[in-house]
C-alpha cells in the first residue's frame, strides 16, 4: 500500500475531531471540545446537532444502524443495533438520530454479569456516551464507545471504572504539579501502548480440536520433536498466509484510527505480536478490544483461527500483552521522563517514587489486576514474568536513587552530593539500561513496561489499579508537601524516605532465577500464584478504602467484581474438565482401546507361528497400564466436579476448583498425553502439537 493510501484510510471509519470540525458549526463544535477536555455533561440542544451530524457522516459511509458499544464484566465487547429508521406516517421511513439515542442508551442487563448487585428480573441498565472515545463505523454499524451502569448507577462494565480512575490521578497529578509552578497545566492523562501476542494455527485443524473449541487451549498434547528450542521463529521471515492476514488486519484497524505499528513473529512457532503506538487510557482500552475482534474475524477470512489464550500450548511460550504506561500533560510534558532543569529532575524524581511506593504497597492489586485461569499457566514460566510483583529501574536509576537515600556522591567521589532540585540529573537516553523481559514492572526510558498482563485481558482493569494507586500516593504527597515553607528540604526528605522505606520492590536481576522467590520471601513481598490465591486480596480493607475514597469503585461494586472474577475461574475450569472428560471418554479411551486390541491380534498371530513378540507384548503392556490410568482418572476428574458443584461459598469453591479439580485434570493429562507417544497415528483421534504449530505453510 502507498504512502497516499495509508494517509487517505487512516482514521477513514472515524467520527472525530476533523470530521467534527468540518461538519458541526463553530459554536457547537467549541462546545464538544469543552466537553471532551472537562468532562462536562452537553447540553441537550447541542447533542441533538452532534447526532445529527453523526447520522449524516454515518449514512454516508453506508451505516444503516448504530449501536452503543460497552465493554461489560464478561471481557469481551458488547453491542445492541438500533436503525437509523423511523416511520414517517405515510407508509414511509427516514432516516433520524437524536441527542438522546447519542447521549444514552438502554440495554437490557438481566443477563450480564453483576456479582449480586441486581437480581436477573432487574433488567434496566443504561450506557453513557464517552465523548473522548471517538465514534466509528464498524461493518455497517455506527459504534458510539459507552459506559454501561445499572438503573441504581452502579458500574457493569470495565470502562466506567477506568474513566472514574483517570479522573482520580488526574485531580492528584494537577495538585502535585502546582506545587512545582506548573500553573498552565490543565489536565493529566495516563497513556497506553498495550503490545499484544497471539497465535495463528490452521482453521480446517483447530476444527478437530474440541478442547480448543471449547476452551481456546490444548488440554491434552504430546511435545513435538521441534518446538521453539532453535529460536528461528522470533523475527523470522513471515510466512505468506500470515502476511496477508497481517496486511488486512493493519488496513482495517487504521481505518479505525488504530495506530498499529509493528509486527512480527514471536519465540514460539505460530506465535506473532503487533504493537502500536499509545494513547490516551481510555482510548487505547477501546483499541485493543477492537484489535483483539478484528484480529479474530480476518484470521477466519485467511483460513486460520486466532488463538488469544495465554498458554494454548504446553511447552512452548504462551501470549502476554505489555501494558506501556506512562502520564503526560495537556502541554505536552511527559511526566516520567527526566527534563534539563533542575525543577524538572526533581519533579520527575516524585513522581517516579510515588510509583514505587505505589507498586510496593498495592503488589496485591497489581496481581489482582492480571488475574484469571488462563494467566495461571504463563505467570511463573521462563516465558513471563513471575507472579511476584517488582520494579526494574535499570542500573543507572538505581544508582541515583541509591546516592539520594545515602547522601552520598553519584558516579563517583569526583561529584558533588546530588541535592534534589539544585543539581541537575544525568539526562537519561531512552536506551539508558538494557531491557529486563523477567521483570512484571519495568522503567523502559520515558515510561513504564508492566508485563504481567494476559493476552486475552481487557488491559481496563490493570490501569484501573496502576491510575489509582498512583493518585492515592499523589495526593498523600501533596498532603505533605502542600504549605510548607521550606519547600526544597520538605521535598527532599519526602523523597530520600520514600526511596529508603520501599527500595524492597526494586530488583534489577532475573526474575527467572529460584533464588528470587527466597529473596523475595526475605523482602517480605507477596508470592500469589494462582487467582483463587490472590482475588481474596482485593476485599481487604486497605483497597476497599482506596478505591471509595478516589471515587473509582463503592464497596459494593467491588464485592461484586470479587463475585464475578472468582466465579469466571471456576467456571473455565469447569468447562475445561467437562470438556477432558468427553474427549477421553468418547474419543481418546475408544481408539486406544482398538490400538490395544490390534496389539494383542498382532501378539496372538505371532506368537502362533513363534515369531518375536518383544514389541507387541511390551507395547500391549505399557498402553494397557496408560488406559486404565486414564480411565480411572477420568472417573476421578468426575468425582472432583461434583464436589465442586457441593460448595456453595465462592471464595472455598474457587480454593477448590485449583487444589481438586486443576489438579486432577494434570493428573489425567500426564496419562493421555504419554498415550499419544504410542498409540498409532492411524488410531489417535486429534491432531497433534506438530500439527497445529506447523500446519500453517
Amino acid at each position: 500500500m502507498s504512502e497516499t493510501k495509508v494517509t487517505e484510510i487512516f482514521g477513514s471509519n472515524v467520527f472525530d475531531d476533523s470530521v467534527m470540525k468540518d461538519r458541526l458549526p463553530k459554536d457547537v463544535y467549541k462546545q464538544v471540545q469543552r466537553t471532551i477536555k472537562d468532562n462536562k455533561k452537553l447540553d441537550a440542544g447541542i447533542a441533538d446537532v452532534v447526532a445529527n451530524a453523526m447520522k449524516d457522516w454515518a449514512v454516508e459511509k453506508g451505516a444503516t444502524h448504530f449501536t452503543h458499544w460497552f465493554q461489560p464484566m464478561t471481557g469481551i465487547t458488547a453491542e445492541k443495533h438500533d436503525g437509523f429508521i423511523s416511520p414517517t406516517g405515510e407508509g414511509k421511513i427516514m432516516m433520524e438520530f437524536s441527542g438522546k439515542e447519542l447521549v444514552q442508551g438502554e440495554p437490557d442487563a438481566s443477563s450480564f454479569p453483576s456479582g449480586g448487585l441486581r437480581a436477573t428480573f432487574e433488567a434496566r441498565g443504561y450506557t453513557a456516551w464517552d465523548p473522548s472515545s471517538y465514534a466509528f463505523i464498524k461493518e455497517g454499524v455506527l459504534c458510539i464507545p459507552t459506559a454501561f451502569c445499572s438503573y441504581n448507577g452502579e458500574a457493569l462494565d470495565k470502562k466506567t471504572p477506568l474513566l472514574r480512575s483517570m479522573q482520580a490521578i488526574n485531580k492528584q497529578a494537577l495538585r502535585v504539579l502546582k506545587l512545582f509552578g506548573n500553573e498552565d497545566v490543565k489536565s493529566v492523562r495516563t497513556t497506553v501502548g498495550p503490545e499484544q501476542e497471539y497465535f495463528l494455527i490452521d482453521k480446517d485443524i483447530y476444527d478437530r480440536r474440541k478442547d480448543l473449541i471449547y476452551s481456546g487451549r490444548t488440554l491434552f498434547g504430546a511435545k513435538p520433536p521441534k518446538g521453539q528450542e532453535l529460536e528461528d521463529h522470533y523475527f523470522g521471515v513471515i510466512k505468506p498466509q500470515v502476511q496477508a492476514f497481517m496486511k488486512e488486519l493493519n488496513e482495517e484497524l487504521w481505518k479505525l484510527g488504530i495506530l498499529a505499528k509493528t509486527e512480527h513473529n514471536e519465540v514460539a512457532p505460530a506465535q506473532h505480536e503487533l504493537a502500536p503506538i499509545f494513547s490516551t487510557t481510555n482510548i487505547a482500552a477501546d483499541h485493543n478490544q477492537l484489535t483483539m475482534e478484528l484480529m479474530q474475524k480476518i484470521a477466519r477470512k485467511h483460513g486460520m483461527v486466532c488463538l488469544l489464550h495465554e498458554k494454548p500450548f504446553a511447552g512452548v511460550n504462551g501470549s502476554g500483552k505489555h501494558n506501556n504506561w506512562s502520564i503526560s500533560t495537556d502541554t505536552g510534558v511527559n511526566l516520567l521522563e527526566p527534563g534539563d532543569t533542575p525543577y524538572e529532575n526533581a519533579q520527575f524524581l516524585l513522581f517516579l517514587c510515588a510509583i514505587i511506593k505505589a507498586v510496593d504497597e498495592y503488589q496485591d492489586l497489581l496481581r489482582i489486576s492480571v488475574a484469571s485461569a488462563g494467566n495461571d499457566h504463563r505467570l511463573g514460566a521462563n516465558e513471563a514474568p513471575p507472579a511476584i510483583v517488582s520494579i526494574f529501574t535499570g542500573d543507572e536509576l538505581a544508582g541515583i536513587l541509591k546516592a539520594i537515600e545515602t547522601d552520598t556522591p553519584y558516579g563517583g567521589k569526583e561529584k558533588e552530593l546530588m541535592k534534589i532540585g539544585v543539581h541537575i540529573l544525568p539526562k537519561f537516553p531512552k536506551d539508558t539500561t538494557d531491557r529486563n523481559r523477567t521483570s512484571p514492572f519495568a522503567f523502559t526510558g520515558n515510561k513504564f513496561e508492566f508485563r504481567m498482563l494476559g493476552s486475552s485481558l481487557s488491559i481496563s482493569g490493570p490501569n484501573v489499579v496502576l491510575n489509582t494507586i498512583v493518585a492515592e500516593e499523589l495526593k498523600q504527597f501533596a498532603d505533605e508537601l502542600e504549605g510548607k515553607a521550606d519547600f526544597e528540604t520538605a521535598l527532599s526528605q519526602l523523597i530520600k524516605k520514600t526511596i529508603k522505606e520501599h527500595k524492597r520492590i526494586i530488583f534489577n536481576g532475573n526474575g527467572y532465577d529460584e533464588s528470587w522467590v527466597t529473596e523475595a520471601d526475605k523482602r517480605g513481598l507477596l508470592n500469589l500464584k494462582s487467582t483463587p490465591e490472590c482475588l481474596p486480596y482485593f476485599l481487604h480493607e486497605k483497597n476497599i478504602k482506596l478505591f471509595t475514597e478516589h471515587g473509582v469503585f463503592s464497596k459494593e461494586e467491588m464485592e461484586s467484581r470479587y463475585e464475578i472474577l472468582m466465579e469466571g475461574y471456576c467456571k473455565v475450569i469447569n468447562i475445561e474438565a467437562l470438556t477432558m472428560a468427553e474427549m477421553v471418554k468418547k474419543e481418546i479411551l475408544p481408539a486406544v482401546s482398538a490400538f490395544s486390541h490390534e496389539l494383542a491380534d498382532a501378539l496372538q498371530t505371532k506368537k502362533a507361528v513363534g515369531a518375536d513378540t518383544t514389541y507387541e507384548a511390551a507395547a500391549l503392556e505399557h498402553v494397557d497400564k496408560l488406559l486404565a490410568d486414564a480411565f480411572y482418572g477420568t472417573h476421578a476428574l468426575e468425582d472432583t466436579l461434583e464436589e465442586a458443584a457441593g460448595i456453595e461459598d465462592i471464595t472455598k469453591q474457587g480454593t477448590y476448583y485449583h487444589d481438586g479439580v486443576f489438579a486432577a485434570m494434570n493428573k489425567l493429562r500426564e496419562s493421555i498425553d504419554e498415550l499419544e507417544t504410542i498409540t498409532s497415528k492411524a488410531y489417535w483421534p486429534y491432531p497433534s502439537y506438530g500439527h497445529l504449530l506447523f500446519g500453517i505453510r
